[in-house]
């Protein structure tokens, strides 16, 4: 029941019921709520922190007063829209019908890639307890009732690190697959090899921001190490690639190239013949000419790492590198991106509503769609510390549930949008020593370290998750 429903149930105006909902403010359509968050922030010394409480404004499903949520729909089995069928080629695409991207599946319906990233095996004493309590310790018993979770909450995918091997097997009896993602790890496997690799915040670092795109032996080396994709290249259930996670693109690449104290290092040379062939200095540099170099360190990487792949598997999509700095508002790094790359992967952080016009610009960069490959928020209820990541912090669960849909709905809304990657399947376990940097003790998961779901959080996620192409239609004839 949405508020006006509850308005004319009660019998009061508009007007009176202001008096009622002190948190709320009809926009137009829709009633927007505020929802109470704090930011989040790092320091100089790298350590997280939050701002006060601060309430943000949130729009729900159950608030817009001319569109009415259903509860059941239907989807075909990869989860797509069964009334926008066109070519089918046995293998996810990517396809512009009417100035919208969309997300061609395997048997040719348009659709879009939802998905829940991490899903796994707990690693924690409390998650190997629970898992033997609630799994019998089967692996295939977890599969199988985690598969089905994910189709009846409206996700069709598993992202970033899961056990895809799992999903796999189940694919081959499920009615209705779950398509799943694998990230190849280019750069990070290259820089471990040729040295100056290091851990930071869960992710392989690259000492002062160093890509050794120009290195000669990089093109080798990805395509030795892209044979391994080659029993995967005619699963249908294959989404995609992730080429690597969170490469550092930066304005910088090219002042810290400079500062290479080997003079025979080819990523020297490429800065410092660069400098001489645009007759500079590094004096002069301004930042266009800063982006410029950027865009051609992606061109060197991505050339490189997108022939590898389709050398052993031209029939799957290409995801990127799960862009995370300022590179994603470059247009020239963008061009670059979008030149080699399907789709382009941008974990999202910092805001509580996507921007409507940076989401415009991905697209017109790129010449491609993008999707969101990680955001989450967190609920200070769980009594977890949630300083590790950069998610939100919200009040409860509930709140969790409405952050997303406040989120998802603003990217319903971009044409250039095809999909979204919740950060993650299961909480963090404080408990857990072993863990990552970024993931040690912070509410991320839709389910708990005893595998139990978040109810307020899952329901909010299944309500906007099966609606989600009557949203896109909705928001389209707003804007025709």
């Amino acid at each position: 029941m949405n508020y006006k429903t509850i308005m004319m149930v009660l019998g009061l105006s508009l007007t009176s019921a202001s008096l009622c909902f002190s948190q709320a403010k009809q926009s137009g359509n829709y009633l927007s709520e505020y929802v109470e968050a704090k930011t989040w922030s790092i320091d100089a010394n790298r350590n997280s922190k939050y701002s006060d409480w601060k309430k943000f404004e949130t729009r729900l499903i159950d608030n817009f007063n001319d569109f009415k949520p259903v509860d059941k729909i239907t989807f075909n089995k990869y989860g797509s829209d069964l009334s926008l069928k066109f070519k089918s080629t046995g293998f996810f695409r990517i396809e512009k019908i009417n100035n919208r991207w969309w997300i061609i599946d395997p048997d040719g319906y348009a659709g879009t890639n939802v998905s829940i990233n991490s899903v796994s095996r707990g690693t924690s004493d409390r998650n190997k307890t629970a898992f033997e309590k609630y799994f019998n310790n089967s692996n295939d018993e977890w599969a199988q009732e985690t598969h089905q979770k994910i189709i009846d909450l409206g996700f069709n995918s598993i992202g970033s690190w899961s056990d895809y091997e799992s999903f796999i097997n189940h694919n081959k009896v499920a009615k209705k697959p779950v398509s799943y993602c694998i990230i190849l790890n280019f750069m990070a496997a290259y820089t471990r090899e040729r040295g100056g690799s290091y851990k930071e915040l869960g992710n392989t670092g690259h000492k002062k921001g160093l890509i050794y795109a120009f290195d000669p032996e990089f093109p080798a080396f990805c395509k030795k190490l892209a044979k391994k994709i080659d029993e995967f290249k005619k699963d249908p259930n294959l989404f995609g690639y992730f080429t690597d996670n969170e490469i550092p693109f930066s304005t910088t690449n090219l002042e810290e190239y400079l500062k290479i104290s080997n003079q025979n290092d080819p990523n020297y040379l490429a800065a410092k013949n660069w400098l001489t062939e645009k007759g500079i200095t590094e004096k002069e540099l301004t930042p266009e000419l800063k982006n410029e170099f950027m865009a051609l360190a992606a061109e060197k990487y991505y050339s490189a790492v997108h022939h590898a792949i389709k050398s052993v598997d031209a029939n799957h999509l290409i995801l990127g590198t799960r862009l995370y700095r300022s590179e994603k508002n470059s247009p020239e790094f963008m061009k670059v991106a979008g030149k080699y790359s399907d789709i382009i992967s941008i974990n999202y952080y910092g805001a509580w509503t996507p921007s409507k016009e940076r989401m415009q610009q991905w697209g017109d960069w790129a010449g491609k769609p993008f999707m969101i490959t990680e955001f989450y928020t967190k609920g200070v209820d769980t009594g977890f510390p949630n300083l590790s990541g950069a998610g939100w912090q919200v009040r409860n669960q509930e709140d969790r549930g409405k952050a997303y849909q406040n989120f998802c709905l603003g990217l319903l809304e971009s044409k250039n949008c095809v999909g979204w990657h919740w950060f993650k399947y299961q909480d963090n376990d404080p408990d857990n020593k072993k863990a990552t940097g970024s993931n040690t003790d912070s509410n991320k998961g839709i389910v708990d370290n005893d595998y139990q779901f978040y109810t307020p959080l899952s329901n909010k996620m299944k309500q906007l998750n099966m609606n989600r192409y009557r949203l896109i239609s909705y928001f389209d004839s707003l804007n025709k």
